[in-house]
């Protein structure tokens, strides 16, 4: 007599598992003998034993119980057409019965081999790699009859075992002795079957006359290369090959009953897909993680910019920062100095992305401390010079506009390798403040000249990055060259917010919207004409 379920899944699925070895463990993880995808399951939920000829199911102390016929139990010995569920509506069911006759490795056990398969699909979503990669070694034993399989992935030029198991249970990846220089042989050969037999003290291929042999079988499983429907396929150059499906027993060679070096294949094929899956998986991931990461940066990195800027007084600042990635490698920042006083910077970190950041972020913290050590604009420059140049060796380096103005409109900036600025008057005349000097982080000598000038009530100082000036349209025009100008006379009369906001509004329509090519900062001073 030989028993056996029919698992029905949540959607209607039914596939066939004989109730072998014994007793047969019913549970969510892959160490069960049958594992079913629902997390309201168990971790080990139910067994089936058999005494005297009798099956019995019993709880194993599960959280929902089990239920025979509809009623709960908590031992119940099964009959033919028993149905077997797990305390909750959608989930499982499973239909005991028993056939004459055992169930064959033949036929019965391709048909157990596929039950296997269907359900280690199934799981590819709920359970780990290792479990479902456990299961294709488990079915490979079901369908050979061999005692032991172990799953080899490729590490280089070496194999390391992933999955090792007997019939009984797992075992420690060290039972393999085979020499690696077989399997590495087979494996650049790509042959279809490895067939042979050694001598498992450690002793080295030896004759069939020898003393206890093992025959084994061994199987390339191949890299599959994921894309769209059309793409998807297996690669077949020998170095292409991910590792090795291999199995063995005691005893001579034999013939593979009927069908069973496809199914074979099938599961090497099956191993291939999994760890495909897990790779595709584990990218996924790797790019949340990335993403979350950056995205931690960027709310760090905005907590840095300025919370308010000054709209009273005589002094009034509207400014922005529109990064072109997750993080920007732009920063600007206005702080008061003493009772009449204020210093203002933007910065430009050469390159993009996280490195870039990173650094705006350490020098945005420079230019913050800055008021509070009452260092000058001319001890500043050298200082954050030698700062660049220490830690990037000259292969990354920052355009800085720095100024200094007090409230009877001195300003006095410096400006290291920056766009130029543009004064504006209120009568719609543009002055450019141009450099004075090369980038900070280039050169180990150099040289910043400290320029001045009086600002008048009413006027302004525009102060942008370089994605300003090179965002462009799709015909490949530049703003700076087209709308900048035109549009700082036309709005010259109107307040520093006002002539930001529509600054930053002509840039989006512009460039339809598109997503900036660099980091765009734009910050607005005003030396008020009407001081509160």
């Amino acid at each position: 007599m030989a028993a056996a379920l029919e698992v029905v899944s949540p959607s209607g699925h039914r596939t066939r598992v004989a109730l072998q070895p014994l007793p047969f463990h019913i549970g969510r993880t892959g160490a069960n003998e049958l594992p079913l995808r629902d997390t309201r399951i168990s971790r080990r939920h139910a067994r089936i034993v058999e005494e005297g000829g009798a099956y019995f199911i019993e709880d194993l102390e599960s959280r929902y119980g089990v239920f025979v016929n509809g009623a709960r139990v908590e031992r119940q010995q099964l009959a033919p057409a028993d149905r077997i569920e797990f305390g909750f509506a959608d989930s499982y069911q499973l239909v005991f019965s028993v056939e004459e006759g055992a169930l064959e490795t033949g036929a019965g056990g391709l048909a157990r081999l596929r039950a296997t398969l269907e359900l280690a699909r199934a799981m590819q979503a709920a359970l780990s790699t290792d479990d479902v990669l456990d299961m294709l070694v488990r079915a490979a034993l079901e369908v050979t009859g061999c005692e032991r399989g172990f799953l080899l992935l490729r590490q280089g030029d070496d194999l390391t075992v992933r999955v090792a198991r007997g019939r009984a249970g797992p075992l420690p990846p060290g039972e393999l002795r085979v020499p690696t220089r077989l399997l590495l042989r087979a494996l650049e050969e790509r042959r279809e079957f490895l067939s042979m037999s050694f001598d498992p003290s450690g002793g080295g291929e030896r004759s069939v006359a020898d003393l206890e042999l093992r025959s084994v079988l061994a199987l390339p499983v191949v890299r599959i290369r994921a894309g769209g429907p059309e793409e998807t396929g297996v690669l077949s150059a020998a170095e292409e090959t991910a590792g090795l499906l291999y199995l063995d027993s005691r005893g001579l060679p034999g013939e593979l009953p009927g069908g069973s070096r496809e199914t074979l294949a099938t599961l090497a094929l099956e191993a291939s897909i999994v760890l495909e899956n897990a790779r595709l998986l584990e990218e996924l991931w790797a790019r949340q993680r990335a993403e979350e990461e950056l995205r931690i940066a960027r709310r760090l990195q905005e907590s840095l910019l300025p919370r308010a800027l000054p709209e009273g007084g005589w002094l009034r600042a509207a400014g922005s920062n529109r990064s072109s990635l997750q993080v920007a490698g732009d920063f600007f920042d206005v702080r008061p100095v003493g009772p009449s006083g204020w210093v203002s910077v933007v910065a430009d970190v050469s390159g993009k992305g996280m490195g870039a950041a990173l650094l705006a972020a350490l020098l945005e913290g420079m230019f913050l401390a800055a008021p509070y050590s009452l260092l000058s604009l001319e001890e500043m420059m050298p200082r954050v010079n030698r700062f660049l140049l220490d830690r990037t060796q000259g292969e990354q380096y920052a355009t800085v506009f720095y100024c200094a103005l007090d409230d009877a409109g001195l300003l006095r900036w410096v400006n290291a390798g920056h766009p130029p600025a543009l004064r504006v008057r209120p009568s719609g005349e543009l002055e450019d403040l141009p450099a004075g000097g090369p980038p900070l982080g280039l050169l180990e000598e150099a040289v910043w000249a400290i320029e001045h000038t009086q600002l008048e009530p009413g006027d302004k100082l525009v102060i942008y990055t370089d994605g300003l000036a090179e965002a462009c349209n799709a015909e490949g025009d530049f703003f700076f060259r087209k709308r900048l100008r035109p549009l700082l006379r036309t709005r010259a009369g109107d307040s520093c917010r006002d002539l930001h906001d529509a600054l930053v509004a002509a840039v989006r329509e512009f460039t339809a919207d598109a997503p900036p090519r660099d980091d765009i900062t734009v910050l607005v001073l005003e030396l008020a004409a009407d001081r509160e």
